[in-house]
């Protein structure tokens, strides 16, 4: 009896619980022979390595055309909608908008045989105050 008790001894001193399924396992174990998982930190032989952050990000957005959000620059409905109305033929709506291409083309062609004068005048009236081109 005396030799299974130091046998038994001898075993329990070189084992331990797992935390986890409750499973014997070797003493020096760090992860579990049951179920795989951590039971105790991992030591390295090493000290912990000394990381150096050395973040200089000095960057600044300096975009200008973006406003609460939104890309463009603010135009007032109402001054497009009565240059639209009155000077819509000559494209003053699309000049005070700053697509003067457009705007070229509709000097050009009449607001584009009036069509696109008429189109305008109505899309203009549902746009929000102010909107962004």
């Amino acid at each position: 009896m005396n030799e299974q008790a130091q046998q038994t001894n001898a075993t329990t001193a070189n084992t331990k619980f797992c935390k986890h399924c409750g499973a014997t396992i070797p003493a020096d174990a760090v992860l579990c022979t049951a179920c795989g998982r951590q039971v105790e930190e991992f030591h390295s032989a090493s000290a912990q390595p000394n990381i150096v952050i050395n973040n200089a990000n000095t960057n600044t957005n300096t975009n200008m055309n973006v406003m609460g959000g939104r890309f463009g620059r603010p135009k007032n409905k109402w001054v497009a909608f009565l240059l639209c109305l009155l000077l819509g033929f000559f494209g003053a709506h699309k000049f005070y908008e700053g697509r003067v291409g457009t705007g070229i083309l509709y000097l050009l062609t009449g607001g584009i045989f009036g069509i696109g004068w008429f189109i305008d005048t109505i899309i203009l009236l549902f746009k929000p105050n102010p909107y962004y081109v």
